[in-house]
Order: C-alpha cells, then structure tokens, then sequence
C-alpha cells in the first residue's frame, strides 16, 4: 500500500514538473519572439543608418557624415549612462514611497472600491473565486505604479485563471479581458515619464500628469468597450453605466475646463493639481503605514534599495537603445523617415508638428526600454519642454507594452490560441495614440 502511494506521488510530482517545464518553454519562446522582433529592429537601425550614410558620401559628397556616426555612439553611450545614474535619487525615493503604500493596505482598499464593476466585466468567473482578489490587487497596483507588486500578481491570476479553463491552449474570455486592460496601461502615478522630464531639463515636470492621465483614460475605455463588444458582454448594466458614465462626466469637464483657460493659466493649474495630488499621495501611503503600525522608515529604505537596482539594470538597455537612434539620427535615416510621414500627413491636410514623436508610438507596443529610448531621444533632440517632447511622453504613459505582455502572460500558462486578445489590444494602442495627439495640442499645442 505504502509502495503504491509513493508511486501515485512520483507519478503525480513527475506530471506536474512535466507541465511547468512545458509552460516555462512555451513562455520562454513567447518572449523571445519579441526580443527577436526588437533585435531586427535594433540591427535595422545600424544597417540602414550605414546605408543612407553611404549614400550621402558617395552621391552627395557628404565627407562629414561618417564623423558625425561614430561621435554619436560616445555621446549618446555617456547620455544613457548620465541619465541612468541621474534616476538612481528619485527612483530610489518613489519605490520607497510605494513600498510604503503597499504594505500600508492601499492596494487592498483600491482593490475593494474597484469590485463591484470588475464583477460585471468578468461574468464567467464564479462567484467567490479567489482569482478575483488577485485580478483587483493586480490593476489596483498597476494603477499605482506598483510594477515589482503588479507581475507577479498578473502571473498567479492567469494561472488562477488557467484552472478555469476547459480549453488549456485557448485564451478565455476573463483572461483576454484581464490582458487588455493590463496592456492598455492605465496608471494613476505616472512616475517614470516625470522622472526622465526631470533629469533631462524641464521647466515643469509635472506638467503632462494631467494630459496623461487623460489619455490612459481614453485607451483603457476604448479596450474595455471592444472586449465587451467582442464577448457581448452588456454594456448597458446600471453599474457599468454608472462606473463609466461618471467617469467619462470627469473626463468631460476637465477637458472643457482646461480648454476654457488660457495657456499660462493651463500649465499653471495642470502643475499645481500634480503637484498636490503627488504630495497627497505620500502623505497618505504615509498615513496609511502608520494606521497599520509597520515601521515606516524601515519599509522605505527596502523599497528604496530597489531603486538603486532599478537605475543600475536598465543601463545596458538605455545605452543599447541611444545609441542605435543616435546612429539612426546621425546619418540623417531619421529625418528621411520623419520627412516622409510629414509629407504624408501634409499631403492629407494634417499639422505635421506631432510627427517627430511618433518613432516612441510605433515602439511603445514592442518594447518599453525601447520607446523610453525614443522619448529620451525626441526630449534631447527637441527639448524636454517642446511640443514633440511632451507628445513623446504622452505615447510613452498612454499605453502599455502590448505583445510583451502578452507573450509573458500567456506563455506562463501555455496559451497557444490568443483569439481577439492582439486585436483588443492594438486597437487600445491606437485609441491611446490617437487621444495623445488631441490631447497635446489641447494642453500644449
């Protein structure tokens, strides 16, 4: 008997390391598929760069170009290292001051306000299922920038979410739904973009909080409204009616609000109101910390020690990604590109100013070291404080880093069969740059 039992367990651990080792594999190659797409786009940026260089030498007489390449790799290598070692102070401050929330239990009360309209949107999970504390811990996090808290709660709730499953290598509905609204990045806090503003120069860095904010809004509601299109889920419901009408209502009003104000008066009103909500925001992780009797001081430093982490990893990304643009913009392949869709979008009747910030756009769905890469190159280039280098900053907090999310998501759990979850999510993507561009002109323009 005891011979048997022990079989039955062998057996059953042999299945089970069987199982994760197969959804580990399909995960890693998910996620190499999109560092494999960013490889060719970073190998493009070498390849064509020489190219038009070569051009520009042989046919134009351009003796200056070749120079001009090499000077941009040093300098665009020490740019990425400067501003990396620049991050270090207010990362290490923000992850201190989030790790303080997140203890604090902020996470659990955004979590209980957001329940009763998550319940509407994911009807085919059963009611009382944990997979729902973990799905509201995950958004109430990621709309804090809780980043570190946020995956790994993302991970176990596809997981959760995968035992619902009757179909093990086809996305549900929930999971899709679950993935769209991760993917169409809305963030309450949006830190890192005001982090950079700072470090490279800018007046007010504040002042594109309430612009992004706006425009996160628009991609979220646009990717909630076309999942629930897709699985007929009904939008008509009182309190998906209420959630969002009200919603929409503030929205609403800010917009006719700062469209009423002159210009200085608009900046000045969009700092001052991210300024006190920031501040509103320490004092109350603070409050929050106290209220659950941890110590305060201690939680902040563990948070932020990740900080310092933080800024020392994304060196080697920030130098990587610099450097291929300063190559691209040096041997004039940028301007060529940029020309070309100026031409279009004159050509159609459209301002052309927002075009030297679409390159971070285009990126933001592949790669998010990459269009931090764009952002930082379209503030240096064309100045934190310039209509392009806010847009830029829109695109990069408007959405999310859409097939990255996807392939780690759902590789963790062996799902083969997306159905609309690329398509929900790109059309989030779009609406997120779309509401950008309307949105910059509105507050900068």
């Amino acid at each position: 008997m005891f011979h048997a039992i022990f079989s039955n367990c062998v057996a059953e651990i042999r299945l089970r390391l069987g199982k994760l080792q197969i959804n580990l594999h399909f995960r890693s190659a998910c996620t190499n598929f999109v560092l494999m797409v960013l490889n060719y786009i970073w190998i493009a940026f070498f390849l064509v760069a020489f190219a038009v260089a070569l051009v520009r030498l042989i046919f134009m007489g351009d003796t200056e170009v070749f120079p001009a390449i090499m000077n941009s790799t040093f300098s665009s290598a020490r740019s990425a290292f400067e501003i990396s070692l620049g991050l270090t102070g207010v990362l290490s401050l923000w992850l201190g001051i989030m790790r303080i929330g997140e203890k604090g239990g902020v996470v659990n009360v955004v979590a209980r306000w957001l329940a009763p309209v998550f319940s509407k949107i994911f009807p085919d999970i059963p009611k009382g299922h944990p997979v729902t504390g973990t799905i509201f811990m995950n958004f109430a996090a990621n709309m804090l920038g809780l980043d570190n808290a946020a995956t790994p709660m993302g991970l176990k709730a596809m997981e959760q979410l995968q035992e619902l499953n009757t179909k093990k290598d086809t996305a549900t509905n929930p999971m899709i739904m679950f993935l769209v609204l991760n993917t169409s990045g809305l963030t309450l806090v949006p830190i890192s973009v005001m982090v950079y503003r700072a470090q490279l120069g800018a007046a007010q860095p504040t002042d594109v909080f309430v612009p992004i904010l706006l425009a996160t809004f628009f991609s979220t509601v646009v990717g909630l409204i076309i999942t629930c299109l897709y699985q007929r889920i009904n939008l008509l419901n009182r309190t998906l009616l209420l959630f969002l009408g009200a919603l929409c209502t503030l929205v609403a009003l800010i917009i006719w609000g700062f469209s009423a104000m002159p210009r200085e008066q608009m900046d000045v009103v969009s700092s001052t109101f991210a300024n006190v909500f920031l501040c509103g925001i320490i004092a109350c992780f603070i409050l929050a910390g106290m209220r659950k009797k941890i110590n305060v001081y201690e939680t902040f430093i563990e948070g932020a020690k990740e900080g310092f982490q933080t800024a020392v990893r994304i060196i080697p990304y920030l130098v990587a990604i610099l450097v291929a643009i300063g190559v691209f913009r040096a041997s004039g392949a940028m301007d060529f590109l940029i020309d070309g869709i100026a031409w279009l979008v004159a050509f159609l009747g459209g301002d052309t100013e927002f075009v030297g910030a679409l390159p971070t756009a285009l990126m933001k769905p592949l790669s998010g070291s990459g269009a931090r890469g764009l952002m930082v190159d379209a503030m240096t280039t064309y100045g934190a404080d310039s209509f392009v280098g806010r847009l830029a900053c829109l695109f990069q907090g408007a959405t999310d880093t859409t097939f990255y999310i996807l392939a780690v998501y759902f590789g963790s759990v062996g799902i083969r069969k997306t159905r609309h979850a690329v398509t929900c999510g790109l059309l989030a993507d779009l609406a997120g740059i779309v509401s950008a561009i309307f949105i910059c002109y509105l507050f900068f323009g």
